[in-house]
């Protein structure tokens, strides 16, 4: 089994890894700020979910073919990209951009999860995480790979429903509070 040591050292690498900004942060901020608490949450599930569909992917074995195939993954990026593009001209053309909007107006919670699912599916920095350090700490002689892996994966969920449920409970109070005093918003 793996050591106290060996998970300290990967809690401490997932944490620094999800607080980093990226498509995954940016997006439970943004849904939370203009869909509310409970889409900001959603959008927390589904980045979640997309997080241990990339720990089954690993064991599935796509991700090495991702690996192995540069020009699938490129694919894959571009994709992302322009996923993120899209979902950051549909804020900009939003009318409450800048100003808060009622918890629910900008999307239901179960579109929140989905799209949070998406982002996180098409997120590159996932698929660098699952190529160059999640295999780090997977140890055959450490015991079985899928139960280390499944230690490993509960962790990063559990690490990213922390790091995201809270930027999304915060973002979710920020709009509150914004709503409340319409003379701090930028559109003022």
């Amino acid at each position: 089994m793996l050591s106290t040591a060996h998970l300290s050292l990967y809690v401490i690498v997932v944490l620094g890894i999800i607080a980093l900004p990226g498509m995954d942060m940016a997006f439970v901020m943004a849904t939370a700020l203009l869909g509310g608490r409970r889409a900001g949450m959603a959008a927390v599930a589904g980045i979640v979910a997309g997080g241990l569909c990339h720990l089954a992917m690993a064991g599935l074995g796509i991700v090495a073919i991702l690996r192995g195939s540069p020009a699938l993954f490129q694919m894959m990026l571009i994709g992302g990209a322009a996923y993120i593009t899209w979902m950051g001209a549909a804020f900009l053309r939003s009318s409450g951009i800048a100003l808060p909007c009622h918890a629910g107006a900008l999307s239901s919670p179960r579109q929140a999860f989905r799209r949070a699912m998406v982002t996180s599916l098409l997120n590159p920095k996932a698929y660098i995480f699952m190529f160059a350090i999640f295999p780090q700490f997977l140890q055959p002689s450490l015991g079985p790979l899928w139960i280390q892996a499944g230690m490993l994966g509960a962790i990063t969920s559990l690490t990213q429903a922390g790091v995201y449920g809270a930027l999304a409970l915060a973002a979710a109070a920020s709009s509150r509070w914004l709503a409340g005093h319409p003379g701090a918003s930028l559109l003022a």
